[in-house]
């Protein structure tokens, strides 16, 4: 039974001005359960009651037809309240998780739609550092969530792997680069040509010339730009993969800017038969002044391109291979302007579903001692942020749990889990300053307190040594109100990956994960488990194993691993 399904289905027998759909949308579910399970606001029915809310909801209250499975219908406020009897929202809140195990919260809502998610998208020859970290995490988390949802799911590495920086690197490289020293160290080698390349211009600008020279024989296929181009890509992915090995992330594509490359002038042309496209001293721009934005620039004077016409030729391949039913960036909010930009000209090239891309826009990285820039050489390499995560726990567990097995292991489940919890556990919308000290912190709402919650229900399982019994007697925990707060909790799982899919926002699935781990840890700091009572003990045994799958399952669509002992 879904409670709040029932629940609006009582609810719209009374109410005529609103559809079924609308009551069960705006039913939510109360802070605490003093306040009942689901609550109802009366406040949009006011101006068509001509009544006050709060009369509204009493009337409510005393009117409708009170099932067997609801204690009590209340009203408080303007609000209408729903207690759902509590051996009846325990046994099937119970029962569901230890059924379903691994597979408890997923959903097949998203059957037969495809969805792609693009995320990291890292600059080829350029550091993987931490201002990638949240187009990672968080492109990664919603790749699982659309998955556990039921959507077939593509996750896309938009590499950056195209563009005039190539042509930067290319006049580096040929003036004053070495390939011993790019094959041993390639990123950091790449990187200090790179920040010298920009050094040099500043004394010498017709290097931006040259650069921009090289690029266009990339363009136009030049042997040499190509095979410089090529040995660029290969060492930097060989490095990239490194990183996403240690985060436990793949892609099913690493079609990146380069790709696109052929399939550009189509695009143009395109656009010159809808009529979207106009010269402009030379160069080729959409009017984008109508609309009230500044002009957008898609094929330069020489003749090269730029992001934008990549974007728009990725688009439209992605919708003709794909056909997707939803084509999700993720990629930070400084990009806003781009993504309206080349999503409108979708639009005026008669593209109904231009309104399928969406923009899921992150907030800035910055660093104590200023912003990243690459340019400058201020940036901090993401595989040493997690692998000072990684040396940092084990030290902690060679402190605290020598005698641990797989201690490598267990260091990396906890160190890498710690950055990943961190990024995810605000809005994504954010600005944030990146501090060393509070990244590998343990202490307080952190990735390894929930994980320390999971490692602690599975300590407990071991010891009682016995599978939760099937044969429960579920007024053993009715009545507990620390049971029924764990409950409610685990009860509220599907709603809150719905609410995270709806927003795009994952941190919704680390403050479940936390709710979790407290409810839970207040439920076994006051009530022990492992009692001579047979039925007690089952009962709370249950609540165990309960949360065990719920913590592990939600957990793994943040790209986290639960530790089974720490």
């Amino acid at each position: 039974m879904d409670f709040k399904v029932e629940v609006s289905k009582i609810l719209s027998e009374k109410i005529s001005d609103f559809s079924y759909e609308e009551i069960l949308s705006m039913i939510e579910i109360p802070p605490n359960a003093a306040m009942g399970d689901f609550a109802f606001p009366c406040f949009k029915l006011a101006k068509t009651y001509r009544k006050s809310p709060n009369i509204i909801a009493q009337e409510l209250a005393q009117e409708l037809n009170r099932p067997s499975y609801l204690k009590s219908i209340e009203n408080a406020g303007g609000y209408v309240n729903f207690y759902v009897d509590t051996i009846l929202l325990s046994s099937q809140v119970i029962k569901e998780v230890l059924e379903k195990k691994e597979d408890f919260g997923k959903m097949d809502i998203g059957s037969g739609k495809n969805v792609i998610v693009e995320f990291s998208s890292p600059n080829i020859a350029k550091p993987f550092h931490i201002g990638h970290i949240r187009t990672t995490v968080i492109g990664n988390s919603l790749y699982k969530l659309y998955k556990f949802l039921g959507y077939n799911t593509i996750g896309i590495n938009h590499l950056g792997d195209y563009g005039t920086q190539f042509g930067k690197l290319i006049v580096a490289y040929k003036g004053w680069g070495n390939e011993e020293e790019v094959k041993n160290a390639p990123i950091k080698t790449l990187l200090k040509l790179y920040i010298e390349y920009h050094e040099k211009a500043e004394a010498n600008p017709q290097m931006e010339d040259e650069a921009r020279e090289w690029f266009k024989k990339l363009e136009d296929g030049d042997e040499e730009a190509t095979r410089l181009w090529k040995f660029f890509r290969e060492v930097s992915l060989e490095e990239f993969s490194r990183v996403y090995d240690m985060l436990g992330i793949s892609f099913d594509s690493y079609a990146g800017e380069s790709f696109y490359s052929d399939k550009m002038p189509a695009v143009i042309e395109l656009m010159e038969e809808k009529g979207v496209l106009i010269e402009s001293q030379g160069a080729h721009i959409v009017d984008l002044e109508p609309y009230g934005m500044p002009p957008a620039l898609i094929k330069k004077r020489d003749g090269s391109t730029l992001y934008i016409t990549r974007d728009l030729a990725a688009a439209i391949y992605r919708k003709k291979t794909y056909d997707f039913y939803k084509n999700i960036y993720v990629v930070g909010s400084q990009q806003a302007l781009h993504f309206k930009q080349w999503m409108k000209i979708l639009d005026l090239m008669g593209f109904e579903w231009a309104n399928d891309c969406e923009h899921v826009q992150f907030g800035m990285v910055g660093l104590e001692e200023g912003t990243l820039s690459t340019r400058k050489g201020r940036v901090v390499f993401l595989e040493d942020v997690l692998n000072q995560a990684i040396q940092k726990t084990k030290e902690v567990i060679i402190e605290k749990n020598p005698n641990l097995e797989d201690i490598d292991k267990v260091a990396k489940q906890i160190g890498v889990g710690a950055v990943v919890f961190q990024e995810l556990s605000n809005s994504r919308i954010k600005d944030y300053t990146f501090s060393w000290e509070r990244t590998l912190s343990f202490e307080g709402e952190t990735g390894p307190y929930v994980q320390y919650t999971h490692a602690r229900a599975c300590s407990v399982l071991r010891k009682a040594n016995l599978k939760p019994s099937s044969e429960i007697d579920f007024s053993m925990l009715g009545n507990n109100n620390d049971a029924m707060e764990v409950i409610r909790v685990l009860g509220s799982f599907k709603s809150v990956l719905l609410r995270a899919a709806d927003k795009n926002e994952p941190h919704h699935i680390t403050r479940y994960i936390l709710d979790l781990a407290q409810a839970f840890n207040k439920f076994y700091h006051d009530n022990p488990i492992l009692v001579d009572d047979e039925k007690v003990k089952a009962a709370r045994l249950a609540i165990v194993e309960a949360v065990r799958i719920g913590l592990e399952n939600s957990l793994k669509l943040l790209g986290m691993e639960a530790p089974e002992r720490m």
